[in-house]
């Protein structure tokens, strides 16, 4: 998987258990469908959608104590920044 990871530029820092690919956008881990809807909506200039890690809570994870998570824009450039938050207290 590290290696898909790569070719569709997800850095480290927002890697997850799965990756997808919707058109030209990458989706990591378990990212809300309302928040791929936003993504191919609004079509940013961007690699795609991440929830790094596995967050209790997310998609899939319903089990345990939810936690406040956020979902982020992967940068043409690889950075990374806040698209949607969440969890308790969103």
């Amino acid at each position: 998987m590290a290696g898909i990871k790569a070719k569709f530029g997800v850095p480290t820092t927002a890697a997850s258990c799965h990756t997808a690919r919707f058109g030209s956008y990458v989706v990591e881990g378990h990212v809300p469908v309302e928040d791929i809807q936003r993504l191919l909506q609004e079509h940013p200039q961007a690699r795609g959608l991440a929830a790094p890690g596995m967050p209790m809570g997310s998609p899939g994870m319903d089990m345990g104590t939810p936690e406040r998570y956020a979902v982020v824009l992967i940068g043409m450039d690889g950075s990374v920044r806040p698209f949607a938050i969440h969890g308790p207290g969103a």
